[in-house]
């Protein structure tokens, strides 16, 4: 089947309508996921993705940056939403070989979540049901700020510094 340049053309810029309009719908906040948050009593942002952010206060003085994904991850029937917190970020593209082998044995000894790179950060993901009350997301958002925070300590040049 041919198609001439004007359906071509026509079919392509409705691909990216309809792309544009994902995106956009993507980037809108999930509204179940702050009606969560307000009831496990977090303060937090909306960022330009449509992500929570929060900025948590841990008990030795120290805080931690944690994002609650909005949009929804599929695979066949299960339906998942991400926890993010960062810990580390490299001075380039890679990793050094001692942090990423830090960071897979880690992994390994984790109940809840794993630790992946994104661009230049190592980031815990912590993964639960879309559908998690309150009170699994609320220990999920705690997990991942306690483990991240501690990886950063460990990681960072200077433990003392809070990046993160």
């Amino acid at each position: 089947m041919r198609f001439s340049r004007a359906a071509s053309a026509a079919l392509l810029g409705g691909l990216l309508l309809a792309s544009a309009a994902t995106a956009a719908a993507e980037a809108l906040p999930d509204p179940s996921v702050g009606r969560k948050l307000k009831e496990a009593g977090y303060k937090y942002q909306v960022d330009d993705d449509g992500d929570y952010r929060l900025i948590l206060e841990l008990d030795d003085g120290r805080t931690q940056l944690v994002f609650v994904r909005s949009p929804v991850e599929t695979f066949g029937s299960h339906r998942v939403r991400e926890i993010w917190s960062p810990a580390y970020m490299a001075g380039g593209d890679a990793f050094p070989a001692l942090v990423a082998n830090r960071l897979l044995e880690a992994s390994a000894d984790l109940k809840l979540g794993s630790w992946v790179k994104q661009g230049r950060h190592a980031m815990l993901v912590v993964k639960i049901d879309a559908n998690a009350p309150a009170a699994a997301l609320d220990e999920a958002v705690s997990a991942a700020a306690v483990v991240a925070d501690s990886m950063e300590m460990e990681l960072a040049d200077d433990p003392d510094a809070d990046e993160f």
